[in-house]
């Protein structure tokens, strides 16, 4: 992942060594993130990464927890075999186990089937950001 060079969005080199840190603290915090892979003979051909995001409790998210479900990704010689499905079921129920309100995420028009599949629904809030 660090090796591939892209996404660096005149970031250089910067993005990379912060994910490290990050991947590195959050590893082996178990209340945090969640990294559930799938392997074939010994080789990773399928993962995905949920993130716990503690925010202020509100009619939406009584708790305020809300765990960011991200980077589904499955090697293309693999797809077909419901390896998405078994790892965002591993995430979903990870965030019940550490008390989330709700697991969102962003879909790609690729993705959005397997996620309708599994009870996730379209709002209506637009996202937007600000990048720093």
């Amino acid at each position: 992942m660090y090796d591939a060079g892209e996404g660096d969005r005149g970031q250089g080199a910067a993005w990379r060594r912060h994910a490290q840190d990050w991947f590195v603290r959050a590893v082996d915090d178990g209340t945090v993130a969640r990294f559930p892979v799938v392997e074939v003979d010994g080789v990773i051909v399928a993962t995905a990464i949920g993130t716990l995001e503690v925010g202020v409790p509100n009619p939406h998210c009584a708790r305020g927890r809300t765990v960011r479900l991200a980077n589904v990704i499955t090697l293309p010689e693999h797809r077909g075999h419901r390896f998405g499905t078994l790892l965002v079921g591993d995430v979903v129920e990870w965030a019940r186990s550490i008390d989330a309100d709700r697991v969102d995420l962003s879909a790609t028009p690729a993705g959005r089937r397997l996620y309708e599949r599994l009870g996730f629904v379209l709002t209506s809030a637009p996202r937007m950001k600000l990048v720093l």
